[in-house]
């Protein structure tokens, strides 16, 4: 492992993991992200059905996020434990449940969330794919809540580096310098990819060329476009590391998504255009 001097970087701002505690209760900001990620996204998916985006309601957007939370643990614990860490299936018959002993894979609560959200787009008896991009554009800024939660925790951080926004991550047993990874993906993911879809979405409908599952597609390639490149930075699971010729985990499945989001996009070219209201 390189040795990068400590002087080159800027001091983690070490923020307690818990916003305050009153005897057994812990509020906790990893949590509270994540809470706020669905309030935010809540009432963009509720402006979207106003726009005639998805035909449902405030209720409909509910019922919606109820079904997309369940969906998102199932997912991104099963993935998880298949992909990531398989010890999980051999510590007993409960633990793929204890998801608060951590390991949650993102790719696999994205698996999770479109499998509820096809779920409720049939039970509602409506297109799925205008389910699906109202998951992928609402659910994008609940990205950053998370990354910044992962930031607080002092987790999933970047690989060892020189440069000089490093920092030394307090949960870093080798305590080198490291690039502040989940910043990155907070404003690459979460950020920039938010208003790419904006842009795209508020575009199509403007121009009268938006069709159902534009955003989807969008994002699976804008999200698999970011991740694979930040996945350069961030540092491996360990009991993974890197692949033949230095690859990722996270990288291949970012392919994979890439590969999806253009079958995809290529695909709805051809639909109908969607009503939508300006």
């Amino acid at each position: 492992m390189p040795h990068f001097p400590v002087p080159m970087t800027i001091p983690y701002p070490e923020i307690s993991p818990i916003i305050f505690k009153i005897g057994p209760f812990a509020l906790r900001w990893y949590g509270t992200m994540y809470l706020l990620g669905y309030v935010v996204g809540r009432q963009i998916a509720v402006r979207r059905a106003r726009r005639g985006l998805i035909a449902t309601d405030a209720d409909g957007v509910d019922s919606l996020i109820a079904m997309l939370v369940l969906g998102m643990l199932v997912g991104a614990r099963l993935v998880y434990a298949t992909v990531y860490d398989p010890s999980i299936w051999t510590r007993g018959p409960f633990e793929i449940f204890a998801v608060w002993h951590g390991g949650l894979s993102f790719h696999g609560a994205i698996i999770g969330m479109a499998t509820a959200g096809i779920l409720f787009a049939r039970k509602a008896k409506l297109p799925m794919l205008s389910v699906l991009d109202t998951i992928a554009y609402s659910g994008t800024p609940g990205i950053c809540f998370g990354r910044l939660g992962n930031f607080i925790n002092a987790e999933l951080y970047g690989r060892a580096t020189d440069v000089p926004w490093a920092m030394v991550f307090p949960s870093d047993p080798q305590g080198v310098p490291r690039h502040p990874s989940q910043l990155y993906e907070a404003f690459g993911e979460g950020v920039l990819l938010f208003f790419l879809l904006q842009w795209l979405q508020n575009r199509a409908s403007s121009g009268g060329w938006y069709r159902h599952g534009m955003i989807t597609a969008a994002f699976l390639i804008g999200y698999g476009i970011i991740r694979f490149g930040i996945e350069f930075t961030r540092q491996p699971d360990a009991q993974i590391g890197f692949l033949p010729g230095g690859v990722t985990v996270g990288q291949l499945l970012c392919a994979a998504m890439i590969a999806v989001g253009a079958t995809l996009w290529m695909s709805v070219r051809g639909r109908e255009v969607a009503r939508t209201a300006a």
